[in-house]
Parts: structure tokens; C-alpha cells; sequence
């Protein structure tokens, strides 16, 4: 019997491990680079940590949860995102007792299960930001700012960036009770109006036509924001046009999670669809104590690097890859092959990445595999060279090759690497 990936979930394999990587730290190098540090948290959590968190009415806890019981009998969920556990570690450490606002970054594969097509899986890895305990536009803008500049540094000129307000506590009851007496007359199924009585804006983010074609004329959240909220709302565009980031005003952007407030956005491509999104995010400022933690404001993203990956091709924008390593031994006999052994360490000591051939291949079968491997140098070394001293050092790029002295060897690569 051999067996494959579950449905739906998919292998990182080589070479194009090397373009996810490349694609998953550049997308959370700009909030390094802005003091955010790193956090991570377990794959799974309390079941009622998302179902409190995430919001019951969504279908990310209603119908996609990977929910089971362990051997204590307690309901664990694998995560379907990752900000709620990242507030939950907030809160049990105390984390909001130090500098704020806590900024922190992270990245790793969440699960859900949802009906698996091209480019949606039911595992997909997400970097996330979350800058915690600071009710400020100026750090709505940074945050948004962060996303914006990791898409443009991975070379992607084809995404928009979605914004609007979703208000909060103050003026979002009055605009709720506005917007159900609208849905009370449409012609909708029963799930539907159930889903317009827990939460009627979940109904807004409803993407099926017969639904759509009735939504027009409802009211809108942007239209009914309280005084604060307007305000706030104001000072976020200014300083996103103060530092050059462009937006499309989106009145009717929901996201498919309950805790967002205020404001609130998403990243799509136009290359990939119906299924367009490639990050999002918002501020959720109700979140914590929404799961037992103090009045805790918070705003964060969650970026997919397997839909930025899907938009750099659809865009044509070169997939970032990286040599395997710098330096590559072609040994010439077992003599030779102990001998470049020890001074592979060296070089990896040496903080240069280094490999060798292995199994008695043959020079042209060795070179061939010091081709492949990506490096700049190769070092060719035979029982002569050994007698004289002296390894064959090898430029891949240029073809020239000199004899250097064996004992100095490390020095003069590590010197022609700088």
C-alpha cells in the first residue's frame, strides 16, 4: 500500500521550496524591519477559542473547522487562523504589561476545510502581523503599509488593496437593526436569514449571484459610522496617502471573520479570479476580551504565501530562488572524498554553505551535480592534489580553475565569497 497527501493539503518540495521561502520571508521582513517580533503558537487550540474568537455565525467555525478530541476527552481544533491564538498568548503571559503596542510577526501553515480548487486548499500557510494595546490610526496605516511593501519588494504591481470601516460597539447596533430590516425582505433561503439574524453583515460577504442581484441599495456600514469612527476612518486614509499607499474605497468588504471592527482590508490580485484575495485583515479591537482577556485593542493581517506565490505567476513576475549552496567538492577516489569531508565542515564552520558529491561518482557525474547544486565554486581534489598539497578550485560561473595550497584553502574561498 503506498500512500499520498490528504486531500486537499499539498508537499513544499525542492527546487520551489526555495521560491516559497523566499516569498514567506519577504512578506514578513518589513515588520522586522518596523520592531515586530516573533511569536509562535501551537497548530492546535481550544475548540471554544475560535468558536468565541472567530465567531459562531462564520463559516470558518460553522462548516471548516478540523475539530477532534484528544485522549482527555477535551475538543481541539486545528487553527483556521492565526490571530485569536496569538491574542490567547497575549493574554496568558501578560504580554500587554510591558511597552506598547505589542507587535509581533509569525508564520505557519493553518487548516480548513473547505472544497479544494486551484489555489484554495484546505492547508495553506499564512505570515501574520498583529500589533496589540494601541488605538491609533497612525498604526492602522503602519500595518497596512507593511503588507503594501512586502507585496511591492517580491516585484507584484497587479494587486489592489480594498479599505473600509466596519465601525464599532457605538454605531454598529443602530446600522445592524438598519440593515436586517433590509433583508427582512428579500427573497433569501432559510440559511440565509438565519445567518442575517446572527449576523447581517455576514450576508454582505455573500458571493452567490441570486444573493448579490438583491443587495443593491442596502445600506452600507461607511455611510453610519459614529463621530470617532469617522474620524478615525479619516486619519487612516490620510496617513496611507501620506506615504503613498493606494487604496479603492470597498463599502461592501465584510471578511469571513466575526472580530473585525473598524478598520478593515483586504488585498486582491486581478490574475487569480473569483478567487481573488491574496491577505487581508483589520482591526479587532473587541477580540480579547471577547475570549476572557482585558479591553485590549488590536489591529493585524494575515498574509497567504501560496496565493502570493499563484499571483507572481499569474502576474509573470520571476519567482525568487536561491543556490543550494556556495561551494560544491568533486572528489576523485575515497582518499580524496575523506579529505573533502573535513573540509566541507570547515567551510560550513566556516559560515559558507558547502556539499559534496557522495557514492564514487564519477568527475563528470560529480561536476554534473556541482552544476545543479547551484554553486559558485567547486573544489576538485585527487589523489595528485593531495600528494602536492594542493586542491583544484573551480570557477562555475567563469570555468577557470587554479591550484591552491589545501591548508589554506577555507581562507581564500571564504575571502573570494566577501
Amino acid at each position: 500500500m503506498s500512500f499520498t497527501a490528504p486531500k486537499g493539503t499539498y508537499d513544499i518540495l525542492p527546487p520551489e521550496s526555495s521560491a516559497f521561502l523566499a516569498v514567506r520571508d519577504a512578506l514578513s521582513r518589513p515588520a522586522a524591519l518596523a520592531g515586530y517580533e516573533y511569536i509562535e503558537t501551537p497548530i492546535f487550540e481550544d475548540t471554544a477559542l475560535f468558536a468565541r474568537g472567530v465567531g459562531e455565525s462564520t463559516d470558518v467555525v460553522s462548516k471548516e473547522m478540523y475539530t477532534f478530541q484528544d485522549k482527555g476527552g477535551r475538543s481541539l481544533t486545528l487553527r483556521p487562523e492565526g490571530t485569536a491564538g496569538v491574542i490567547r498568548a497575549v493574554i496568558e503571559h501578560k504580554l500587554y504589561a510591558g511597552q506598547l503596542p505589542v507587535k509581533l510577526w509569525y508564520a505557519g501553515p493553518n487548516f480548513r476545510y473547505e472544497r479544494p480548487q486551484a489555489g484554495r486548499y484546505r492547508h495553506f500557510t499564512q505570515v501574520g502581523a498583529e500589533a496589540v494595546g494601541v488605538d491609533d490610526p497612525m498604526l492602522d496605516a503602519e500595518i497596512i503599509a507593511l503588507a503594501w511593501e512586502g507585496y511591492r519588494a517580491l516585484g507584484l504591481g497587479g494587486f489592489r488593496l480594498l479599505l473600509t470601516s466596519l465601525g464599532d460597539d457605538t454605531c454598529r447596533p443602530a446600522y445592524r437593526a438598519l440593515l436586517q430590516a433590509f433583508l427582512r425582505d428579500l427573497d433569501i433561503d432559510d440559511d440565509t436569514r438565519r445567518r442575517a439574524d446572527i449576523n447581517p453583515l455576514r450576508v454582505l460577504d455573500d458571493k452567490r449571484p441570486a444573493v448579490l442581484a438583491q443587495l443593491d441599495g442596502a445600506p452600507l456600514m461607511v455611510e453610519h459610522l459614529c463621530g470617532p469612527c469617522a474620524v478615525h476612518y479619516d486619519d487612516v486614509r490620510a496617513r496611507l496617502a501620506d506615504i503613498g499607499v493606494q487604496w479603492e474605497e470597498a463599502p461592501r468588504l465584510v471578511r469571513g471573520l466575526d472580530y473585525y471592527m473598524r478598520t478593515t482590508f483586504e488585498f486582491v490580485h486581478s490574475g487569480l479570479g473569483a478567487q481573488s484575495a491574496i491577505g487581508g485583515g483589520g482591526r479587532y479591537d473587541g477580540l480579547s476580551a471577547a475570549i476572557g482577556g482585558p479591553a485590549l485593542t488590536g489591529i493585524g493581517w494575515a498574509l497567504g504565501v501560496d496565493r502570493t506565490l499563484l499571483a507572481m505567476r499569474a502576474e509573470g513576475v520571476g519567482l525568487p530562488t536561491a543556490a543550494r549552496v556556495q561551494v560544491y567538492g568533486v572528489p576523485l577516489g575515497a582518499a580524496a572524498a575523506e579529505r573533502l569531508f573535513g573540509l566541507t565542515a570547515g567551510l560550513r564552520a566556516a559560515g559558507v554553505s558547502a556539499d559534496m558529491a557522495y557514492g564514487a561518482r564519477g568527475l563528470k557525474g560529480a561536476m554534473k551535480a556541482a552544476d545543479r547544486s547551484g554553486a559558485a565554486y567547486a573544489i576538485v581534489l585527487g589523489d595528485r592534489d593531495i600528494r602536492a598539497g594542493t586542491a583544484q578550485l573551480k570557477d562555475l560561473r567563469s570555468g577557470d580553475q587554479l591550484a591552491l595550497p589545501l591548508d589554506s584553502l577555507v581562507a581564500t574561498i571564504l575571502e573570494k565569497l566577501t
